[in-house]
């Protein structure tokens, strides 16, 4: 038994890998953090579409990414921090609710082919990377926040340098370049290093053992 196209993560993982680069390689800019928001609201449209949920929910999604776009955009016309703090919880919201309609997607997916295929594979490296997408993005928040910088010795840290620490710290790298300043952001640090290994030693080593070519 074959699974619906919509169970096939390959395009999400492909959004996913554009919004990851684009957030790297972007200069900091009022633009950047819009089209940001564009592309979390986006891959949580398709997270969404590609798990098959009810019409009905992703409408309501649609509609709520709209109103996301709408306030990111006016907040961002209001200029200062207002704007940029503004975007960062957005697309925090965005990322932390993927996950969870990919996880469900997912396990549909295993029921309708009774078998771990590549379609599953892409699906729970889809959920890895988010992870570490939302992970940034709190790093972020606490940033935009708190009463200090979240890093130690490093003055207005940008997206870049949020999503770099949290992909170091998911893969528990830790190159030690940066280093978390607060007892929140450590506290997040080591809730993040422990989410990534053991994900990675039961989902991912689980997924990847019993993987098996689709049946038609």
């Amino acid at each position: 038994m074959s699974a619906s196209p919509r169970y096939r993560y390959g395009l999400l993982l492909g959004l996913i890998g554009t919004s990851l680069t684009f957030q790297l390689a972007a200069p900091v800019g009022d633009w950047s953090r819009l089209v940001t928001v564009a592309l979390q609201g986006a891959t949580l449209l398709l997270a969404l579409w590609t798990s098959g949920v009810r019409p009905l929910l992703l409408r309501a999604a649609g509609a709520a990414v709209a109103l996301a776009l709408v306030g990111s955009a006016t907040a961002v016309v209001s200029g200062g921090d207002v704007g940029s703090d503004s975007t960062t919880l957005t697309n925090l919201l965005l990322v932390g609710l993927a996950p969870a309609a990919i996880a469900v997607g997912v396990v549909r997916s295993m029921r309708a082919d009774r078998a771990v295929t590549v379609a599953t594979m892409f699906g729970v490296l889809c959920i890895y990377l988010l992870v570490g997408m939302f992970f940034a993005f709190v790093y972020g928040a606490i940033n935009a926040l708190g009463s200090s910088e979240v890093f130690s010795g490093h003055a207005d840290p940008t997206q870049a340098d949020f999503l770099y620490f949290s992909f170091t710290t998911l893969t528990t790298t830790g190159y030690g370049d940066f280093v978390a300043a607060t007892g929140l952001g450590r506290a997040m640090a080591i809730t993040e290093a422990l989410v990534g290994q053991v994900y990675l030693v039961t989902v991912v080593a689980a997924i990847v053992s019993n993987l098996r070519p689709r049946h038609a």
